[in-house]
C-alpha cells in the first residue's frame, strides 16, 4: 500500500514490520469484515497518530460501514492535497460523495481525472456530482470524457470486436461478466443493449440503453441510439424528447440535428424540420444528403418548386445519388428530359465500376424508367424498371405462401360466429377513419377529400395499428398461444378496451387539430380488419380499390421508401392483390356493411355522387370542400403527393395498357381477379 510511509516514531524494527504486517492484513479485511479492520486501524494510529496508511484503511472501512462522513474527515487528514496517490483521492470522493459533501467529491475528482485520465469511472463519478451541484454542462463534459477514455477499455474493445464480428454470444458473456463487477457502467450496458439490438430483442434492448442514459445523461452516444430505437417501436414523443436533448449538447454535432429532424419529419413536425436543414445547409452547402432530405420535407408541404430545386442541387454535388434522382421522378408532375437522362446513364456506369452502392443501382434504374415512360418510350421505360425490380428483390425477404398463410389465419378466425361469441368489447372513440387498400390504389385522393372535410384531419400511415398486431402475433411466434385464432380469442373485453385506448393515445401525437375525426391511410391495415373491429369497434373503415392490372403495374414501377415488399414482381404482387380481395370478402360476409368500399374508377368518374356515398357511411354531412380537395395544402407524404394537389383527372385509369406486351406474368397471377372486377371472382368467396 503505497499511501505514505507506515514508518513509526520510535521503537525497534521489529514493531515497525508488525504494525506493517497488522495494517496490511486489516487492508485485506477492509470489504469482508470492516469493523475488524477499522478496530486494527485505530489501534495503529494510536501508536502512530496520523499515520496515512491507518488513516486510508480506517476511512475505507467507515465508508464501508455507513460512516462516510467520519471518513472524508479521515482522508482529510492524510497530507498531499491534490497531489495524494490516485486511491486516495477516488476513497475521498465516493466518501464525500455518500456523505452529501459535493464540493469536496468534484475537488478530489477533478484532481483525481488529472492523475488518471484514462479510467472512465472517474469521469462518471465527476459528472454525477457535478450534476448534483447543478453544473449541468461540466457534468455533460464530464460524461463524454467518460465515453471517449473508456474507448481504450481493453475489455469493452475486445467486445466492440466481438459485436462486430457478429459473435453477439461471445460479446454477451464478456458484457454480462463485466456487468457483475461493474453494474453501473453505461459503457458497458449500452454495448449490452446493442447486443440485444441485433438479436431483434427491441425490449431488452431499450431497457438497457435507457439505463445507460440515465447513468450518464451526458453520454450522447447513447442517446442516439436511444433515439433511433424509440423511433423503431414508434414511440415518437420519447424519442423526440431525447432528440432534442441531444440537439442541447455542449458538443455539437451534425448528426443530432440530423436525427431531431428525422423524428420531426416522423412526427409531421415538417416546418421544423425544414428549418434545420436550411439552416445545416448555411454552413455545408455541399452536401447532397442534406438537399435530398430538405427536397423530401418540401415535397411534403406541397413546395414543389422548391422541392425541384433542392432534389437538383443534390445530384448535382453526387450525380450518382440514386434516391434523389428517384425522389425527383417521384413528383409525379416532373418530366425528367434527354439531359437528365444522358447523367443518369453516366451515373449507371460508374457505379458498373464499382464506385457506389446497389440502392443507387435500383433507384436510378426507377428513374429511368419513370423519364423513358414520360418520353413516351414503353420498351425502355420496362427494361429499367424491370432491372429496378429485380435488384430490389435480392435485398429483401418476402415468402408469398407464409403471407398467404396469415391470410387464411385471420379468416379462419375472424368468422361471423366468432364476432357474435366475442360480443361487445374494446374502446367506444369514433375517432379513426382507417383507410385501407394497396398503395397506388387511390388511397391518397381518397384521404386528401375526406381531410377537406371540416370534421376530420388527415394525419399519414401510421404504425400504431400493426405495431399492435406485431406485438400479439409475437405471442404466438414465442409459444405462448398455439396458434393465432386462439391468442385472438383470448383477448377479453377489457384487453380488447385497453389496446384501443393504446391506438388511440398513440396516435394522438399525429393529431395537430381539434377535429372529432382522423385518419390513418396505412393501406397495410386491410390485413387487421378483424383486429380493429374488436378493439375499436366505432371506428369506420374505407377499402380503396382500383383496378388490379393498373393497381399492381403502378406499385410495381414505384419504389417505396421502406415496406410494401411484395411489389418487386409480378407474380407476388398478383398474389398478394388475390389474397386481399379474398380476406375483405370474407370480412364483407362475416360483418356486413363494416367495411366501405371507393371503387377508383368510379371515384373519378363520378366524384360528387361517390363522396356523398362516403361521407354517408361515415355520419357526416356533405361539404363542397371535399370537391375542391386539391386546394388542401396540409402535409402529404406519400408516392401521390403532387398528383392529389389536382383536380381529378382520369390520365392513370387505363395507363398499364401501353405496357400490356409485357404484363403476362402479372395477368397470370391475377386471374379471374382481374377479369371480374370490380366484382369478387366466385372462387374468392367465402
Amino acid at each position: 500500500m503505497d499511501v505514505g510511509k507506515p514508518a513509526v516514531a520510535a521503537g525497534s524494527r521489529h514493531s515497525q514490520q508488525d504494525l506493517r504486517a497488522a495494517l496490511d492484513a486489516a487492508a485485506q479485511r477492509v470489504e469482508t469484515a470492516p469493523d475488524s479492520a477499522l478496530a486494527d486501524a485505530e489501534r495503529a494510529l494510536r501508536v502512530v497518530p496520523g499515520l496515512p496508511p491507518a488513516l486510508f484503511i480506517s476511512a475505507q472501512a467507515l465508508r464501508r460501514l455507513g460512516r462516510s462522513a467520519e471518513a472524508c474527515a479521515r482522508l482529510a487528514l492524510i497530507p498531499g492535497g491534490p497531489r495524494r496517490p490516485a486511491m486516495v483521492l477516488w476513497e475521498h470522493a465516493q466518501a464525500a460523495s455518500e456523505a452529501g459533501q459535493a464540493g469536496t467529491a468534484i475537488e478530489a475528482l477533478e484532481a483525481l481525472t488529472q492523475v488518471q485520465p484514462g479510467v472512465a469511472s472517474g469521469w462518471f463519478l465527476l459528472a454525477a456530482e457535478l450534476r448534483k451541484a447543478g453544473r449541468d454542462e461540466d457534468a455533460w463534459r464530464a460524461d463524454l470524457s467518460a465515453v471517449h477514455a473508456a474507448s481504450r477499455d481493453p475489455e469493452l474493445l475486445k467486445a466492440a470486436a466481438a459485436i462486430h464480428d457478429g459473435k453477439l454470444d461471445e460479446a454477451d458473456t464478456m458484457l454480462r461478466a463485466r456487468a457483475e463487477r461493474l453494474p453501473n457502467d453505461p459503457v458497458g450496458t449500452r454495448m449490452l443493449g446493442e447486443v440485444h439490438w441485433r438479436r431483434g430483442d427491441m425490449a431488452e434492448a431499450l431497457q438497457l440503453v435507457e439505463r445507460a442514459v440515465a447513468l450518464a445523461p451526458g453520454f450522447d452516444l447513447a442517446r442516439d441510439f436511444l433515439v433511433r430505437l424509440l423511433m423503431q417501436l414508434n414511440r415518437l414523443p420519447d424519442a423526440l424528447h431525447h432528440a432534442e436533448t441531444l440537439a442541447r449538447s455542449p458538443v455539437k454535432a451534425a448528426g443530432a440535428e440530423l436525427i431531431l429532424a428525422s423524428v420531426l419529419v416522423r412526427l409531421g413536425e415538417q416546418e421544423r424540420a425544414r428549418g434545420i436543414y436550411e439552416h445545416l445547409l448555411e454552413m455545408q452547402p455541399e452536401q447532397p444528403l442534406l438537399w435530398q432530405n430538405l427536397g423530401h420535407v418540401l415535397k411534403t408541404l406541397g413546395e414543389q418548386g422548391e422541392a425541384i430545386a433542392a432534389y437538383r442541387a443534390a445530384v448535382t454535388h453526387q450525380p450518382s445519388l440514386g434516391e434523389a434522382w428517384w425522389s425527383l421522378a417521384n413528383l409525379k408532375t416532373v418530366k425528367l428530359g434527354a439531359e437528365d437522362i444522358a447523367r443518369m446513364e453516366a451515373a449507371l456506369g460508374e457505379l458498373a465500376e464499382g464506385k457506389g452502392r446497389e440502392e443507387d443501382v435500383f433507384h436510378l434504374h426507377f428513374s429511368l424508367g419513370k423519364a423513358f415512360e414520360d418520353a413516351g418510350d414503353a420498351a425502355r421505360a420496362f427494361e429499367h424498371y424491370d432491372k429496378g425490380n429485380k435488384l430490389r428483390r435480392t435485398l429483401i425477404r418476402y415468402d408469398a405462401d407464409e403471407f398467404a398463410a396469415d391470410v387464411d389465419a385471420a379468416a379462419s378466425t375472424f368468422t361471423a360466429p366468432f364476432l357474435a361469441a366475442m360480443g361487445e368489447g374494446g374502446a367506444p372513440a369514433e375517432d379513426a377513419i382507417f383507410i385501407v387498400g394497396l398503395p397506388r390504389s387511390g388511397s391518397t385522393l381518397v384521404e386528401q377529400i375526406l381531410s377537406s372535410h371540416s370534421a376530420i384531419e388527415g394525419t399519414m400511415e401510421l404504425s400504431e395499428m400493426m405495431t399492435i398486431a406485431a406485438r400479439l402475433q409475437s405471442r404466438v411466434d414465442e409459444g405462448e398461444f398455439a396458434d393465432f385464432g386462439t391468442m385472438v380469442r383470448s383477448l377479453t373485453a377489457t384487453d380488447r378496451r385497453r389496446l384501443g385506448e393504446e391506438y388511440i393515445e398513440r396516435t394522438r401525437v399525429h393529431r395537430k387539430t381539434d377535429r372529432p375525426r382522423f385518419t390513418d391511410k396505412m393501406p397495410n391495415n386491410w390485413q387487421h380488419v378483424g383486429l380493429i373491429r374488436l378493439i375499436l369497434p366505432n371506428a369506420k373503415i374505407v377499402d380503396a380499390r382500383r383496378h388490379p392490372m393498373s393497381c399492381c403495374f403502378s406499385g410495381w414501377k414505384q419504389h417505396f421508401a421502406r415496406g410494401q415488399t411484395f411489389t418487386y414482381d409480378f407474380t407476388e404482387i398478383g398474389r398478394y392483390y388475390r389474397d386481399y380481395v379474398r380476406l375483405m370478402a370474407h370480412y364483407d360476409a362475416a360483418a356486413p356493411g363494416a367495411v366501405h368500399r371507393v371503387i377508383y374508377e368510379r371515384m373519378v368518374a363520378e366524384t360528387e355522387g361517390e363522396v356523398r356515398r362516403l361521407l354517408d357511411y361515415l355520419g357526416l354531412p356533405f361539404e363542397e370542400g371535399c370537391l375542391e380537395f386539391h386546394r388542401n395544402t396540409r402535409a402529404v407524404r406519400t408516392a401521390s403527393s403532387e398528383q392529389v394537389r389536382r383536380p381529378i383527372y382520369t390520365d392513370a385509369v387505363e395507363h398499364w395498357r401501353a405496357y400490356a406486351p409485357w404484363l403476362g406474368p402479372l395477368e397470370a397471377a391475377l386471374g379471374d381477379v382481374a377479369t371480374s372486377y370490380p366484382e369478387v371472382p366466385g372462387a374468392l368467396l367465402p
